[in-house]
């Protein structure tokens, strides 16, 4: 690898990373020397990245940070169209519509056109479930996610037993023909998980999450690794 795809590939690390990370992580990620980095991350700076830190200390893109005319090779290019045309086939209307929005601006954001690249990929993803039908309490969990919202619901279990809960939603899993909310149960007060299929209503509260999603969310993996060991013990 030259300096320049070096310098490329250091600048790629760091949008990737949302905390500082350090020289020498950083360097072994890159497969060079500590030195290196350090007198690579010097010529970054003096280009005009917006790299913040210092050696000892770590490094990180500064926010406000703009991406210049994008490069992909075509393996990261592939990845970013079947990822999009998987979404696609998911009931989320407003997800689908995204992903094909996104597709265009990639395309129209490299120095080249890339639309017949991204038409000849030839990667498709297969639904295997019947036709697609859109679920709209997708986009309002999603949206709940975003403002930390409770959302009222109303349930069936796989008995056909109702209950109106309300939840804080940290996490939305797409399966192959079903969806399941990962979500903080305030009638358990405990996590529970939710199929979207089952939900009979469901409105976003003006009530706030009693905790950052963020957090709620580190507590649902660590609960449920918890509950993981224990079921292979």
């Amino acid at each position: 690898m030259d300096k320049t795809e070096r310098l490329f590939a250091i600048m790629d690390a760091l949008r990737r990373h949302r905390r500082p990370i350090t020289a020498a992580a950083l360097a072994e990620e890159q497969g060079v020397s500590v030195r290196t980095l350090y007198r690579d991350i010097q010529t970054l700076i003096g280009l005009g990245a917006p790299i913040d830190g210092e050696a000892g200390i770590g490094y990180m893109l500064k926010p406000g940070f703009f991406l210049p005319p994008l490069m992909f090779s075509p393996e990261e290019l592939e990845a970013l169209v079947l990822g999009a045309r998987w979404v696609e086939t998911q009931p989320d209307d407003g997800l689908g519509a995204a992903a094909r929005n996104a597709l265009a601006k990639i395309a129209t954001a490299s120095p080249e056109d890339l639309r017949d690249r991204i038409s000849d990929t030839a990667l498709w993803p297969v639904a295997i479930w019947g036709g697609r039908k859109p679920i709209p309490v997708l986009g309002d969990i999603r949206l709940a996610m975003r403002q930390e919202r409770a959302v009222a619901i109303d349930y069936e279990d796989e008995q056909g037993r109702a209950t109106s809960r309300t939840l804080w939603p940290v996490g939305l899993a797409f399966y192959e023909g079903k969806q399941t909310i990962a979500a903080w149960c305030l009638l358990r007060q405990d996590f529970r998980n939710f199929r979207t299929d089952r939900i009979v209503n469901l409105v976003i509260t003006e009530e706030r999450f009693g905790k950052r999603r963020a957090v709620l969310e580190r507590e649902w993996r660590d609960s449920w690794s918890r509950d993981r060991r224990h079921s292979e013990a």
